[in-house]
């Protein structure tokens, strides 16, 4: 049996993949079983920060693989330990608890957001909210978090105590505060599974005043944006708030699955030993990853993805078949004339990978690609969108 097959009978059918089988690549070009060669425009969906085979980034697992892969969270590690200190230090967080991927990661704020709210209000103060279109993960929990009925209608009853208001709409959300007896506010800067939608400034800064006036603890959910993809080290950093908690993953640990959940001052304090754990959070070769990404997204580097991002939207605005460029930095969304699958289609039978979310065409290059892979890539996603 090839590939195919073998996936076919043996994988659970959870996903739908396209016809391509990746056996390798460089940088911001990938290569299939057959030889033919690919200009990713999704990194792994944000994960792959440095494109494939990254030489610094390979340097740094492989130093960690030849001196030890893991050990329990009962002993001390130096890889974990550095990370930490370079997340709070580059956010002013004051720690962090590491798992294995974004729904781990926002699993633990929830217990924060809800144990702060039983310690400090009452314990029926339980009620989170997020908004519609939002999308926080695929365990039981973060299934109830996520604002889209299509996630929830077959894994009911899902994990009560979560209130759904529409983006961008603080009337709808204060009612909600007013309403319901809340510990918690989660929002995604720039909603990715929802449609690549950024949330309005005013609205942010919104929500960051009335998690204040209110004692809720505000969650950033970044696991998408963060790291980079928008131009900043998190996108939260460009409305100029400050949250409670920040959840991240995806392209933190380079293309190794690592999660993090940044508590801030309100929560620092908040668990204590036994009440959250993670077998393989914190390993040291993905944090040894984490701590190279982390180290060469500098302020001069967060300028050239900006750069790029603003490249793109100059190439792709009043193109045929373009009717809307949504998102922020390097996470952008295409409203096309077509359907977002056939573009995807065209592009992938042309030598690009781009991605989908909901009706649109989204693209999330690794944040070092090069203006000529990028142009290339532009050219042939603009052939595809032409009617």
């Amino acid at each position: 049996m090839n590939t195919f097959e073998k996936d076919k009978k043996y994988v659970a059918p959870t996903y739908g993949r396209f016809p391509v089988e990746i056996v390798g690549g460089k940088g911001s070009v990938l290569r299939d079983i057959d030889n033919k060669e690919y200009i990713d425009m999704g990194s792994g969906i944000a994960v792959n920060t440095f494109g494939c085979c990254d030489d610094e980034w390979v340097s740094a697992v492989k130093a960690q693989l030849d001196t030890f892969a893991h050990t329990s969270n009962l002993y001390y590690t130096s890889p974990c330990a550095t990370l930490a200190q370079m997340l709070c230090e580059r956010t002013g967080m004051k720690n962090v608890f590491f798992s294995n991927s974004g729904a781990e990661a926002n699993e633990c704020a929830i217990k924060a957001a809800r144990r702060y709210g039983a310690l400090n209000k009452g314990e029926d103060y339980y009620t989170i909210i997020t908004l519609e279109k939002s999308f926080h993960g695929r365990t039981h929990t973060t299934l109830a978090a996520t604002g889209q009925e299509n996630f929830h209608k077959d894994f009911l009853p899902l994990t009560p105590g979560f209130v759904h208001t529409p983006p961008n709409d603080i009337d709808a959300l204060s009612d909600a505060v007013k309403n319901n007896k809340c510990c918690a506010i989660m929002i995604e800067i720039v909603q990715g599974e929802g449609g690549v939608n950024a949330l309005q400034s005013d609205f942010v800064k919104e929500v960051y005043k009335l998690c204040q006036e209110n004692d809720l603890i505000l969650i950033c959910d970044e696991v998408q944006t963060g790291n980079g993809r928008t131009g900043k080290l998190y996108a939260y950093m460009h409305y100029g708030i400050n949250p409670d908690v920040v959840t991240t993953a995806k392209g933190l640990g380079g293309g190794l699955p690592l999660g993090a959940t940044m508590l801030g001052e309100k929560v620092k304090d908040i668990f204590s030993p036994g009440l959250n754990g993670s077998t393989f959070g914190g390993n040291p070769v993905c944090c040894s990853g984490a701590i190279n990404v982390l180290s060469r997204l500098t302020d001069e580097f967060l300028e050239t993805v900006w750069e790029k991002a603003q490249f793109i939207r100059d190439e792709l605005s009043g193109v045929s078949g373009i009717e809307d460029i949504s998102g922020l930095g390097l996470m952008i969304g295409l409203k096309t004339t077509k359907e977002a699958k056939e573009v995807v289609n065209t592009c992938i039978k042309n030598g690009v990978l781009v991605l989908t979310a909901k009706d649109r065409v989204r693209l999330l290059p690794p944040l070092n690609i090069t203006k000529e892979q990028l142009s290339c890539a532009l050219n042939i996603i603009k052939e595809a969108c032409k009617i």
